[in-house]
This record gives C-alpha cells, structure tokens and sequence, in this order.
C-alpha cells in the first residue's frame, strides 16, 4: 500500500523537510501522522498523492514506483487516493451534489452512476437531504462531511485527511471520526495527520510521530505524545 525507504525533502529554499523516512502501511490500516508544527507531517502526507516528489529515496504507493510515474499519469493514481483537507475546497457556486459529482464526471463515469454513487455516499455521511444546498448554506461540519463524501465516491483504496478535524468544534470533531470509521471499516486505509491529542488517545489507532523530518515513534494503539 504505502512503502517509503530511506525518503529525503529539500525544498528549492534549502529546508530539508524529511530527513530519512522509513515506512511501510498496509492496506486497511488507520494510522495517525502526528508532530509538532513544521515537523514535516504535510510534506509526509503530500507525498503520498504526489503533491510534492521525494528529493531521494524509494516510495512505492499502491505498488506504483513513484520515482518512474510520469507527470500525466498522477492523475490516474488519485484515482485510487481520496483526499481531505482542513478548509474543504469545495467549488463555492455548485451544489453539494455538483461538488461530489464533479470527481466522477471528470473520469467519464456515465450519469445513472454518478447519481446513485452521490447519493449512496450523501447517504452515508448523513447530507442527503442537503444535496441541492451550496457550500455557504453549510455549517463547517457540514462542509468537512461534503469534503469526505468528495473524497470517497470513487471508492479509494487510500483516504488521506490532512487536519480534517482542524477548524471544528469537538462535538462536530467526534461525528467526522465516525465517518472516518465506518469507512475505515469497509477496508479503506486512512492516513490523518493531526494535532488533535483527544481524538489520538481516545480512538486508538496506530501513531507515527514525525519530528523534525523523521519519525521518533512508530506505534499500534498509540497514544499522541505532545503537548498541544
């Protein structure tokens, strides 16, 4: 699923951001990236959908060799990735059903698909009846559920939430996790970066701690080990 050896990241402003990683993620696992700010957790995660490349190293992700992965052929590995952020990205003037759509329509899925995949995976993170709404007429929980359902309606083999619990309120926090879960456990591997200790010591799940470029702690059912 997820291979990374001996894995570098220089910035062109000469910030080496990952300074020897070493990693191996299996399919259907849930593992949390934790760490202090600029420990390198983004830069860790960025490199599992090619939003950055490694300076040196080996990364294999759902056993294709990134190093050999021509530039056209990255987004057919998203494909297989789904992708949450902490400030959603949602497209302002489409609907909540045009948000998540829009990932099927771009690879051709035919329309009687796109409709009942929307509306299964609406479904699942409790927005169906909120399909017609616009981003702005959502709560940020709301928005974060819309990001998900985006992110899934593929059926990813991969999930990967950067902060998704970031900017919301605990309550609104633990019904993402939830979501998280349940997907989770329908054999989707999630990765999360996250600063959020209450989440990390209570739902247990594997930690890798990330500091200062390179892992320190590498544990299943771990607990957050910060201050925060």
């Amino acid at each position: 699923m997820i291979l990374m050896k001996d894995v570098y990241k220089t910035y062109p402003n000469g910030v080496t951001a990952l300074n020897g990683i070493n990693i191996d993620i299996k399919q259907g696992e849930f593992v949390y990236i934790v760490g202090p700010s600029g420990a390198g957790k983004s830069t860790f995660v960025k490199l599992m959908y090619r939003e950055v490349g490694a300076t040196s190293g080996s990364i294999i992700i759902n056993d294709i060799d990134m190093s050999e992965l021509k530039e056209r052929k990255v987004p057919f590995l998203r494909r297989d990735i789904g992708v949450i952020f902490q400030d959603f990205k949602l497209l302002p003037k489409l609907s909540v059903y045009e948000n998540i759509a829009y990932a099927l329509e771009v690879i051709e899925e035919s329309p009687r698909n796109i409709r009942k995949r929307v509306m299964d995976v609406l479904d699942l993170v409790g927005l169906k009846n909120k399909a017609r709404f616009i981003p702005d007429e959502l709560s940020g929980g709301e928005q974060q559920r819309v990001s998900i359902a985006r992110a899934i309606v593929n059926h990813p083999k991969m999930v990967i939430a950067d902060e998704p619990t970031g900017n919301l309120d605990p309550d609104t926090s633990w019904g993402i996790m939830r979501v998280f879960e349940e997907i989770n456990a329908k054999g989707t591997t999630i990765i999360m970066a996250t600063h959020s200790k209450d989440i990390v010591n209570t739902i247990k799940k594997r930690v890798i701690a990330v500091e200062d470029g390179m892992i320190v702690r590498d544990e299943h059912r771990g607990e957050y080990g910060y201050e925060v």
